[in-house]
């Protein structure tokens, strides 16, 4: 009969080696960034457009001493790209993770949308994903893990999001087949769908007060989910604590998506 009280769990929530996180210093990304840096990673953090919320979180990591740098790219172009792989290089040789954050979309009825509406929301979500995995993938090492951010709309209908809902499903697909081809490698590719989760991004949405109520209404808590319950559930994914789980995507909702009817 095996001994439980002396049990060895194949490994713990710390980390260490360089992470890349894409769309890393705003909303969730923000808050996988700090909490992946205070569990030991290194974390580049990659961002676009807001300078000053890049600057706030990197005073903030140097602060609290956690290792945090800046990566500014574009991450739909092939400068970008470039930046970005020059960032990761300063760091060593080897990536321990990437987790990808980065994403655009445009919250409109089907029939307002166009065809580059759609063009514009796959390439940042689901291209540059593949193109980072594809560039680093002689740098990650055995052990490292990949981590992409989908949401509800990957899984079920959601008003206004046809666009950002098919290119959530279409990279959490994308996840299943990395998974099984990079599994040999020692590589794990997974996915965390978050549910309503109280960030910024919500201002983009014209009708948000009426869309964050009914979360709210439907959510059995009473509440959003929050970036940094998000960023536990990265945390976990990313640690080898999780070293059994790939191909997965982890809803993190607090129950909403089970509840059926109206």
């Amino acid at each position: 009969m095996p001994n439980h009280a002396t049990t060895v769990f194949p490994g713990d929530l710390s980390l260490s080696g360089t992470f890349l996180i894409t769309g890393g210093t705003r909303g969730i990304g923000r808050a996988i960034s700090l909490r992946l840096a205070s569990a030991g990673a290194k974390v580049i953090a990659n961002y676009l457009r807001n300078e000053n919320t890049a600057n706030e979180l990197k005073a903030l990591a140097d602060q609290k001493q956690l290792s945090i740098e800046l990566c500014r790219a574009d991450l739909t172009t092939p400068n970008g790209l470039a930046q970005v792989e020059a960032a990761v290089k300063q760091h060593g040789t080897q990536l321990a993770g990437l987790v990808h954050c980065a994403a655009n979309g445009t919250h409109r009825p089907f029939e307002e949308l166009t065809s580059r509406h759609l063009q514009w929301t796959m390439t940042l979500n689901v291209s540059s994903f593949f193109d980072l995995v594809k560039m680093f993938l002689p740098q990650f090492a055995a052990g490292s893990s990949i981590v992409a951010l989908s949401s509800a709309g990957g899984m079920r209908a959601v008003p206004k999001y046809a666009v950002v809902g098919a290119s959530k499903g279409a990279l959490e697909s994308l996840v299943r087949h990395l998974a099984v081809e990079l599994a040999p490698r020692g590589v794990r590719v997974n996915a965390v769908a978050p549910g309503a989760v109280a960030t910024e991004a919500w201002n983009s949405i014209p009708d948000r007060e009426t869309r964050l109520a009914e979360a709210i209404r439907r959510s059995p808590s009473g509440r959003l989910v929050s970036p940094e319950e998000v960023a536990g559930a990265v945390h976990f994914l990313s640690s080898q604590a999780a070293s059994g789980i790939n191909g997965q995507t982890l809803v993190v909702d607090g129950a909403t998506g089970t509840i059926g009817g109206a």
